[in-house]
Order: structure tokens, then sequence, then C-alpha cells
């Protein structure tokens, strides 16, 4: 009775250990291969418990999410001679991880592999562009072209290619910095050809100034002298009506004018108070002048 129950506990505890072992899980990320002494089986992709021959089958598990792939970036010489550091990147899932297994075997060799053909890739194509040009719209049309030769080399691996992208273009630090001294230099004689163009723009404007201010001052001259000629002939015209009319007027009036030149500076004169130029200082009334 002893042995019975013996037995039928033995028997119990290798039929859970085979139920546990011949049980196993597939999460929702990921998709199971199982293998039977080495060899595929069969695959499971749908989530949920799924089962095995205990102890003759095991399980490998892939990601069946997009994972991403992400080489060091790496130096290219570009079609104008110029160096750049091109940093690329791809997303990918596994589709078939049979195929997956059989190539790569490990998720660390299809990175390895996969990466260099990427790079090689990269520089395949960069190297067909100009600095300028990858600096521009063509950028996209490289990163399709790229795209486009994996995509086929994926299905190899067992995987889709999702995306491919260039990440960034920079300069290796040596050409950086010529690069930026070019720039500068360029930069320093554009701003002095564009302050010889002002100071030529400058000297044009000014002599053009001078000339109108020469020649509206020579007209303004003229002007001032046609119009004091016009002036004095009116005013001789009028003195000479005047002194037509009363001479002795016209004399007073002339020596006021003499008397305003004399002593307008402050000169000093010595004359004889009897003398014709005080005449009409020692006459205070002018004697009325007697008409025929």
């Amino acid at each position: 009775m002893k042995k019975s129950l013996a037995l039928i506990g033995i028997l119990v505890i290798v039929l859970g250990i085979a139920g546990y072992s011949a049980a196993f899980t597939v999460h929702q990320t990921q998709q199971a291969l199982v293998l039977q002494f080495g060899n595929p089986v069969r695959v499971e992709r749908e989530p949920g418990l799924k089962f095995k021959i205990p102890f003759i089958q095991n399980v490998t598990y892939f990601d069946r999410r997009i994972l991403d792939l992400d080489p060091q970036p790496q130096e290219v010489l570009l079609a104008d001679q110029k160096r750049v550091n091109v940093d690329s990147f791809a997303r990918y899932k596994i589709v078939d991880p049979l195929e997956f297994l059989k190539v790569a075997q490990t998720d660390r060799n299809f990175r390895q592999v996969f990466g260099s053909q990427l790079n090689s890739a990269v520089r395949a194509e960069v190297a067909k562009v100009s600095l300028a040009e990858m600096l521009s719209p063509r950028r996209v049309e490289v990163m399709n072209e790229i795209f486009q030769i994996l995509k086929t080399q994926a299905p190899n691996f067992g995987v889709e290619l999702v995306d491919l992208r260039i990440g960034r273009t920079d300069l290796p630090d040596a050409t950086l910095q010529s690069v930026y001294n070019r720039m500068r230099s360029d930069r320093i004689a554009q701003a002095a050809e564009i302050r010889a163009q002002g100071e030529e723009q400058k000297l044009t404007i000014q002599a053009e100034a001078d000339r109108q201010r020469t020649v509206i001052l020579a007209e303004a001259n003229r002007t001032s002298q046609i119009l004091r000629g016009e002036g004095e002939g009116a005013k001789n015209k009028i003195l000479g009506d005047a002194f037509g009319q009363d001479p002795e007027f016209f004399n007073f009036y002339r020596s006021m004018e003499a008397y305003e030149g004399a002593f307008d500076d402050g000169t000093t004169m010595v004359l004889s108070p009897d003398s014709e130029f005080f005449r009409y200082f020692n006459e205070a009334t002018p004697k009325p002048k007697e008409y025929n």
C-alpha cells in the first residue's frame, strides 16, 4: 500500500514537471520559435499559453516590435572631396524568426552584420553627392536610395526594414576649422567689398551734392546780381527824378548817405567846421528853394 502511494506520488510529480515543461507563454510583444533537437518545428506569433513536447522541444523567443539599429558614425569622402561624419540609423522588425535564426543566429550578430551593410550602403551613396547637396533636399533622395538597397537585403535575414534615416552630417574637427576660417575670410572680403561700394556711392553722392550746391549758389548769385542791378537802376532813376525835381533835397540826401558811410564804423575825422562836408550840420534849417 505504501509502495503504491509512493508510486502515485512520484507519477504525479513527474506529470507535474512534464506539464510545466510542456507549457510556455508567448507575450504580446514576442514571437516564439519551437525547436526540436535544434530543428525548427513551428512559429508561435499569437500571444497566450502554448504547449510543446517536454524535454524534447525547446522555445526561442524573438521580439515582434519595431527595433532600432544605430551603428557608429563613420567618416565619408564626398564627391567634392570633403570629408564628413555621417550618423545613420534604421528601424526594422523580425518577420521570419526561422530565417533570422539561421542567418544571424543572435541579435548581436545581426546588428554587427546588417550594421556593416548599412554603413557600406551609406558610404557608397553619400560619396556620390557633394556637401552642398547633403544640406539640400537632395539629402532625402539619398536616404531613399539607401533605404531601397537595404530593403532588398533585409529579407535574407528574416527582417523587414521599416525606416532609414541619416541623422547628422558633421564635418571632422580638422576640416571644420578650415571651413570656418574660409567662411570667415569670405565674409571679411564681402564686408570689404560692401564698404568699398558704400564709399564709392558716398563719394558719388557728395560730388553730385557739391555740383548742385555750386550750381544753386551760382544761379542765386546771378539772380542776386541781376536784382541788385535792377534795384540800383531803379534807385538811380528815382534819385535822378528827385534831383530833377528838388536838387537841394537830393544834395541833402546824398550828404546823409555820406555821413552814414563815414561814421558807421566809428571813424574819426579832423575837419574844419566850416568845411563843405558839414554844411548840413551847420545849417539846422535848410534854406527853402526858390522856384522860378
